[in-house]
């Protein structure tokens, strides 16, 4: 009997790479405080100025209706939350066992593939946005930051998100030699979230900048939360949805070849 987010990530019991989930589900269980750290920012983010800013900023225009900015804010805050669940675990964990410990050699030496340790690690990522995303929405909820029942199907959303981005995160760290290259992933990942319409819309931006930030990840996850979250429901979303799948399947691609070609015997 495996635990409960690797009966849910792996229904039926398939794929080995489930034991990966279940291993690290354990070991965060009795480090529970590391949990917080990537929920805690976007938290304070929406109560300094989703609430503070909010105040004097007063609503703001979506869809041909005004909406409390803290509304706006919350759904571009839980992407965020999501997105930095999947990459905490996908960039540092990862590294640390590919490059320090040395740990994927050991498991690749049972019955588990390749394939199964980037699922696994995949999986867990997902296991922990999703964590974040649920506590999230519970104080989106609490705040009165919903304006739609929709907001529940935000959580699959941001599972697709965390997905997305675990396995892009997984394929790039696989590139990875040094501490030092972590900046990169900061250079990468901080512009998305101060870009990507979590605090403005996206229509403010040239045409250029538009261009580039509706070709981000984070965007494509800020999009789906706060048309669910607002009770929008448009085309646009299908698109949204297709983007988040595509990039998963090329960084789950990527992964599998590069750990085969680095833990090859």
């Amino acid at each position: 009997m495996g635990s409960l987010p690797t009966r849910l990530l792996f229904p039926g019991g398939g794929g080995r790479g489930r034991l990966l989930v279940e291993a690290n589900f354990r070991r965060y269980m009795r480090h529970w405080l590391l949990l917080v750290t990537g929920f805690a920012e976007p938290l304070l983010f929406l109560l300094s100025i989703g609430i503070g800013l909010g105040g004097l900023i007063g609503g703001i225009k979506v869809g041909g209706e005004t909406i409390a900015y803290a509304a706006f804010v919350a759904p571009g805050l839980l992407a965020t939350s999501a997105m930095n669940g999947a990459m905490i675990d996908s960039v540092f964990n990862v590294y640390f066992k590919l490059n320090i410990t040395h740990s994927y050699n050991a498991i690749l030496a049972t019955p588990l593939s390749t394939v199964d340790v980037a699922l696994g690690e995949i999986g867990w990522a997902v296991v922990r946005g999703t964590l974040y995303s649920s506590m999230f929405i519970a104080v989106m909820v609490a705040l009165g930051d919903v304006r739609s029942w929709m907001v529940i199907a935000c959580l699959p959303a941001c599972m697709l998100l965390s997905g997305s981005l675990a396995a892009i995160g997984m394929a790039a760290t696989t590139f990875m030699r040094t501490w030092q290259d972590f900046d990169l992933v900061t250079l990468v990942q901080m512009p998305m979230f101060l870009f990507a319409g979590v605090f403005f819309p996206v229509s403010a931006y040239p045409p250029w900048l538009h261009l580039i930030v509706v070709a981000t990840p984070l965007y494509q996850g800020v999009a789906l939360c706060r048309g669910l979250s607002l009770g929008h429901l448009e085309v646009s979303m299908l698109a949204n949805i297709a983007y988040l799948v595509v990039l998963g399947a090329i960084g789950l691609r990527i992964t599998t070849r590069r750990l085969a070609r680095l833990l090859a015997p």
